[in-house]
């Protein structure tokens, strides 16, 4: 074809506009913009042994100023338009899930008054600044009904901070999920799944990552109540994205299998006892213990 038919062919195409994307995926970067934006602030899931926390994070989506968005635009529809496919379903990985459900809803349910404290004892490391990282241990005490002030006590086991134990008050938050709110959750798993999917709508770098993270941040106070965190699970059988890992380590160093969601730096691994399945946290925090107790500062029996 020579140049003039070329240009005559041309001139019947239409002109081919500005690309568009459509709003799901628009939300999707506007979140990874802010990720990126916001990377050096402190991670809610690493849980800071220094700052309070709420026992569950509430999602809620971030509005991207339209002029930040537009500076960085260009670049991430290059690199985020090109990739038409989502996650994929791991098989292996949906066994696993659906196994450690099973297990969990084996467990007994303890009495519950709204009078006590949901007990939880976490490890974790906290960097401090260009000094290194802090070794801590962290207990919690939130009100069952989440109407009373709670309590952290968090003790440095080694790193620059130097070894020591520090008492926060909690004040009551009406912002974070209580034990009752947990506990009022749907246990049938498509009602569940629907759940965590509409409430993490626009959220994460994909939804399936936010969704997966959600689950995440109620598994601690989940493990007392089989029912729903059974059903946790297998919410998260649905969720594509979730993969096995043979030869994982929660935070305390405690050998396990993992079940692993997320590239990069926002990887997460949950990880489990490679016998008897129990729920041991994450790479970044492990949870040492959960229970109920009367009082706040109280430690439990055994």
């Amino acid at each position: 074809m020579n140049p003039a038919e070329r240009e005559e062919l041309a001139g019947l195409l239409p002109s081919p506009g500005d690309p568009v994307l459509p709003s799901d995926r628009l939300n999707q970067l506007e979140a990874h913009i802010m990720r990126e934006i916001t990377a050096g602030a402190p991670v809610a899931s690493a849980r800071p042994a220094g700052e309070g926390r709420s026992p569950f994070r509430r999602f809620a989506a971030i509005a991207v100023p339209v002029g930040v968005a537009a500076a960085v635009g260009a670049t991430l529809l290059t690199v985020g338009s090109g990739g038409t496919g989502g996650p994929s379903t791991d098989p292996e990985a949906v066994r696993l899930l659906n196994r450690i459900a099973k297990v969990a809803a084996a467990q007994d349910a303890p009495q519950v008054r709204d009078d006590q404290y949901v007990y939880t004892l976490v490890q974790g490391t906290e960097q401090i600044t260009d000094k290194g990282q802090d070794t801590f241990r962290r207990s919690d005490w939130h009100a069952v009904d989440g109407k009373r002030d709670g309590l952290a006590r968090i003790t440095v086991l080694s790193g620059p901070s130097g070894k020591g134990t520090t008492d926060m008050k909690l004040n009551a938050d009406p912002n974070a999920t209580t034990y009752r709110e947990l506990e009022a959750l749907p246990t049938d798993t498509e009602a569940l799944h629907d759940h965590v999917w509409s409430a993490t709508e626009g959220q994460g770098p994909t939804h399936e990552e936010a969704a997966l993270e959600m689950i995440g941040s109620m598994l601690e106070s989940a493990a007392l109540l089989p029912e729903v965190e059974a059903a946790l699970y297998r919410a998260a059988a649905r969720i594509p994205g979730v993969t096995v890992v043979d030869h994982a380590e929660d935070a305390a160093g405690r050998a396990g299998v993992g079940l692993a969601f997320g590239d990069g730096e926002e990887r997460d691994v949950w990880v489990f006892g490679e016998k008897d399945l129990n729920y041991l946290g994450s790479e970044e925090v492990a949870l040492l213990d959960v229970d109920v107790v009367d009082e706040a500062g109280q430690i439990p029996a055994g």
